[in-house]
């Protein structure tokens, strides 16, 4: 008798075992956190010449490669692997070391702004040498609070753990939301 007993529940845990094994497809978009890893840690996502993702395009988002969890198959490519976008910074080339190095030495020339695509201002900086040197020094700190960047519109090439800077802004939308509980 213990010996059915235990054999017809060895029976239930591989049937249970075996259920649980069968695969889940799914729209991978709809997935909730925790049911994907994205970016995919076997990608390589990180374009090494701009230090962002791959196809970061001026709207600053890029399509990397995510990974749903275990036995879940993605309607889209029929594996476990999806794209979704990601923020990411546009570059165009600029490098926040040659902007700065620029300022510091050259600055007074105005090198720093034909650098960064404004010869206007550079065309002055280098009339007045630098507005009296003045105007290098607003650029110095300018250029390295990051609130001057190229004309074009694009962030700096900075390396991926850099000296990046995020400028969180407070204003009448942000600063007080009434609450439900007030």
């Amino acid at each position: 008798m213990n010996v059915i007993v235990a054999f017809a529940g060895i029976i239930l845990y591989l049937l249970i075992v075996v259920a649980a094994a069968e695969d889940y497809t799914t729209d991978c978009s709809s997935l909730l956190m925790g049911q994907y890893i994205c970016p995919d840690p076997a990608y390589d996502f990180i374009d090494p010449k701009t230090q962002q993702p791959h196809g970061c395009t001026e709207k600053n988002v890029a399509k990397v490669r995510c990974l749903a969890a275990d036995n879940i198959i993605c309607t889209e490519t029929e594996n476990s692997t999806f794209y979704r976008e990601m923020p990411c910074k546009w570059t165009n080339g600029y490098s926040f070391e040659t902007a700065m190095l620029l300022s510091v030495f050259l600055g007074m020339f105005g090198a720093d702004r034909f650098y960064l695509g404004y010869p206007a201002i550079g065309l002055l900086k280098l009339c007045t040498l630098g507005f009296m040197f003045m105007g290098q020094l607003l650029d110095i700190i300018l250029i390295a609070t990051q609130r001057v960047g190229p004309a074009d519109g694009s962030h700096y090439v900075i390396p991926y753990y850099g000296a990046g800077i995020e400028i969180v802004r407070s204003n009448n939308w942000t600063y007080k939301l009434p609450q439900d509980d007030w």
